[in-house]
Order: C-alpha cells, then structure tokens, then sequence
C-alpha cells in the first residue's frame, strides 16, 4: 500500500503528537455540496449512489478537492447491514430509510443471518479499496457502522422514529428477545468492519446514534455492552500500524467514564458537553473528537474562527483531540464556512503542539 503522507488523525486518535489539531467533518461528502448533488443526480436515487462503489469513491474524495481535511472517511449508510439481513430497505424522498419488511418478532429475529461482507456487502468493500487506491495516501480512510442498538431502533420502528414506542416495547416487555436481535447485530457489525479493515480502511467508527435516548442503565444493558463486544472483536492492527476506534454516542455525554472503559481509543461527543470537562474526566485513557454545533456553520466566518479558538482553547495543550462538529453537517451550509474551519483549526491550533 502507497506510505501515508498525512498521518495526522491516526496520531491524534491515538493520543501521540502532532504538529496541527487534525480536522474532520462527519457527513463531509453530501448534500450542501453541488458536486454531491450532481453525482446524486446522476445516480437517480440514494441507494443506488450507495452500492454503485466507484459513485460512493467519486463522492468520498469531493471533499478533500475543496478542504485541507485530514481525513476521508468511507461514503455509505448505517443501514447496509440490516439491508444485506434481507430487510429490503429503500428511500422515501423526504421521509428518509424504510424497511419493507421490519423485525417485530421471535421469528423475525431467528431468520436474520450474518451476511458475509465480501459477497453481501461486497459493493462496501469495493467501495473502500477503490477509495484506498484514489487517495494515492494522502490523507487516512475511516471505515464505520451504526452500533447494534441504532441499527435494531431502525429494524424494529420499520424506519425512524421520534419515540421509539415499538424498540422500547421489545426492550421492555422482550428483554431476551431484545438481547437475541443485539448479539446478531454485533456479530455483523465485527464482521463488517474487519472487512474494512482487511480492505483499506484506517480507523473505525461506531455511530451509536440512538444511544442517547436510553435511561443509564438501559444505555450500558442494550447499548454499550454490545459496542464493547464488538471493541473486542476487532482487528486493531494492520499494515504494520494500529487500527484506532471511535466510538460515539450521540447525547451520551453523562456516560463519557463509562465510554472511556469499552476499549475504545477515542470517544466523540457532541455539542452538549464541554469539551474541557470532558477531557478532565477521561484524562488520559481516550482521545476526543468533537464538538462544534453543526448550525455554527450558519454564522459570520468571524464568529466561527471564534468558537474554533475557544475549543481549542477549551481542550489546551497537547494531543488527543481530533477537531469535528458535534453532528453531521447540514445540507444548506455554504461550502466556503468548511473551509474557514477547516483553516481556522489549522492556523490556531498549532500553538497547543509546540514542545
């Protein structure tokens, strides 16, 4: 494989020095970009951009066209997986991911396989050697998974949801069946990222999207131990460097010393939780990612270079800080607010690596 000219992100997620705060955006390739759109367009439909891998290549490396980002991270969805289990996912315009067949059942649970990510989910894995070989290694590719409680939110509801009555009825009053639906997940999940892994992918995550609307006990029942699980399960070591992790729990801020025990090398958090609190009570056992509001992104370049000081600031000197926004970037953001952060996390960071 072609040597890694900018290592940047693997350093800091792995909490070992760096010269500049390296930076990233979750949902960097997507709609508030107009090349995105097009390439969506041309596609004729969401999925079809997904499993088309030199489309899901084409739109992984827009992006870093534009922003001097540090990373490129894998174009696909959350719910490719349920999807391979034969769930028959598709997308509404406006209404977002359906499933044609959702699991509500023991029977429903005991048909679900572990699909194979090299035939299954082949187009993923061409997808991620594809993008591997276009990066020429320039910058790291970061492979991910929705975390097995987010993907059985999606599978049970039929779709999203806003108050989780069918999951948390299962949860409830199902527990066992609950645990049964979480262990297929996470023996999916480890699959499919170790094929990532085996296909180029650098870093990991997992988005545990879902995880915040869970009381704390059900969050370490139903969400955290499956992610431990499938920490355990994962390849940490390829093409002679370690594989870091990124585990993060939208809305999971009161769990972060939790978090910080599941083998993980680096937990994101969101805007809810600052950022220097949340370096004081992990101290040295994870790196951070995080944290800026997405609708930051909304306001004067001024008062954005602004919040990139005072998170910065916030997290002070040393590594173990990979800078991104709290959430995914909205889709009406103008493109040239990324570049002002992007160079704005650059230029000031610099000041908390010296010596």
């Amino acid at each position: 494989m072609t040597e890694l000219k900018n290592d940047r992100l693997l350093r800091a997620l792995l909490r070992q020095p760096v010269d500049v705060t390296p930076v990233w955006i979750m949902r960097q390739a997507g709609r508030y970009l107009p090349e995105y759109r097009a390439v969506r367009e041309r596609a004729g439909d969401f999925k079809t951009l997904c499993t088309t891998p030199e489309l899901a290549c084409e739109v992984t490396l827009q992006p870093l066209r534009r922003f001097a980002l540090d990373a490129a991270i894998l174009f696909s969805d959350i719910l490719t997986i349920p999807d391979a289990m034969g769930l028959g996912l598709y997308f509404t315009e406006g209404e977002g991911p359906q499933f044609k067949k959702p699991v509500r059942t023991a029977a429903d649970v005991a048909a679900l396989p572990v699909p194979d990510p090299e035939s299954e989910l082949k187009y993923v894995m061409d997808a991620v050697r594809l993008i591997r070989r276009e990066l020429h290694g320039q910058v790291p590719l970061i492979g991910f998974a929705g975390s097995p409680w987010t993907l059985a939110t999606y599978m049970v509801e039929g779709g999203g949801s806003k108050d989780f009555a069918l999951v948390k009825s299962m949860m409830f009053d199902q527990p066992q069946l609950m645990h049964q639906l979480l262990d297929v997940l996470a023996r999916a999940v480890a699959a499919y990222l170790n094929a990532q892994v085996a296909a180029g992918a650098q870093a990991l995550m997992l988005f545990d999207t879902w995880g915040g609307v869970l009381t704390p006990r059900d969050y370490r029942e139903f969400s955290l131990r499956y992610m431990e699980r499938i920490i355990q399960g994962l390849t940490r070591e390829h093409e002679g460097r370690r594989v870091p992790v990124i585990l993060f729990t939208k809305n999971g801020g009161q769990w972060l010393e939790t978090m910080a025990d599941s083998g993980a090398d680096t937990l994101g958090i969101d805007w809810t939780t600052d950022l220097g609190d949340a370096r004081a009570r992990v101290g040295q056992r994870v790196a951070l990612q995080g944290n800026m509001d997405p609708s930051l992104l909304y306001a004067s370049p001024e008062r954005i270079r602004r919040e990139v000081d005072t998170i910065l600031a916030s997290y002070g000197q040393g590594s173990g800080l990979v800078f991104n926004l709290g959430h995914g970037i909205h889709q009406h953001v103008n493109p040239d607010k990324v570049v002002v952060v992007v160079d704005a996390v650059h230029d000031l960071s610099r000041q908390y690596h010296q010596g």
